[in-house]
């Protein structure tokens, strides 16, 4: 009987911030995922990656202010270290806690890039904040280099695109490993956005929406579901104000609705609610859960579920 294939998008929440709260989040987190796991289940983690990356980011940019004969580090490959950082205590927590249950799954982490579209609009409106805060003089020379940058507290920091993700580079891969019974971790931050050029692939200076690039891996490896963890329990209609309405289920147009009406935060909530509509499209098989994890456990009942 052919497995069920389910993707699960990892926030802030599940992964901590600094490197030990990360570590200690990836064991408590894989802890769920196991519990949660059925035989007939074949399963892909994404996961998000901002506090990883900018401390990545701003520790490559020091290195190089203070030695300023090596080469300044790309986002792109910022971003490669942030999914082979990140991978490497999910793996291993989830690895171990499988183990301890008595399934014997193999967890790797693929290094993922994902097209985006050089013309996408994002490139010339960018909007994600990265880096260190710079003065004015290292503002101007980032701008000579053909960077945006943006007044912010204590001076200027650098802005970098997200473009929308329009294919997965290591789709195949992904599927071989879920074919072989594994566990994939894949993705990780959005995936490394790259740019086709005839037979290369060129890292572009953007990040990409975690959330998106879940959606779109999941299509392209034709899951079932796809469950987005944040911070909280249910998506919200008037949230943070008295008249606060958790939704437990939403078709399709119900979502779209409310999505353009601006009931769900940018950068937060909204990107989610796009994903799923992305995700399911047309399908009467697909679903997407929005939840968070209640302790060590995964309820899908307690979340958002969106449907056709």
């Amino acid at each position: 009987m052919k497995k069920k294939r389910i993707v699960i998008a990892l926030g802030h929440h599940a992964l901590g911030t600094t490197l030990p709260e990360q570590k200690t989040a990836a064991v408590k987190t894989a802890k769920a995922i196991a519990a949660f796991m059925k035989d007939d289940y074949q399963v892909v983690i994404t996961h998000g990656n901002g506090p990883q990356v900018g401390m990545i980011h701003k520790a490559m940019a020091e290195f190089c202010r203070i030695y300023p004969e090596y080469t300044a580090t790309p986002m792109s490959v910022c971003s490669a270290m942030s999914q082979g950082y990140i991978g490497y205590d999910l793996q291993n927590a989830l690895r171990a806690e499988l183990l301890n249950l008595g399934i014997y799954k193999t967890v790797s982490t693929v290094l993922t890039q994902v097209v985006v579209d050089p013309y996408d609009d994002a490139f010339y409106h960018p909007t994600k904040i990265i880096g260190r805060v710079m003065d004015a003089n290292e503002a101007e020379a980032e701008e000579q280099k053909g960077n945006y940058v943006i007044e912010a507290d204590g001076g200027y920091r650098r802005i970098v695109a997200a473009p929308k993700p329009i294919d997965i580079v290591e789709a195949e891969s992904v599927r071989t490993l879920l074919d072989a019974d594994q566990v994939v971790i894949a993705c990780g931050g959005g995936g490394i956005p790259v740019l086709q050029q005839s037979n290369n692939l060129k890292g572009a200076s953007a990040v990409i929406e975690k959330d998106l690039a879940a959606a779109k891996l999941a299509s392209v490896i034709d899951a079932q579901m796809l469950i987005i963890l944040t911070g909280v329990q249910k998506a919200c209609l008037n949230y943070g104000t008295p008249d606060e309405q958790p939704l437990a289920d939403l078709n399709v147009a119900q979502a779209q609705k409310y999505l353009e009406a601006g009931q769900f935060e940018a950068g937060s909530m909204e990107p989610k609610i796009q994903a799923a509509i992305d995700f399911i499209d047309n399908s009467a098989i697909r679903r997407t859960v929005i939840t968070k994890l209640d302790g060590d456990k995964l309820d899908l009942e307690a979340g958002t579920v969106i449907h056709k």
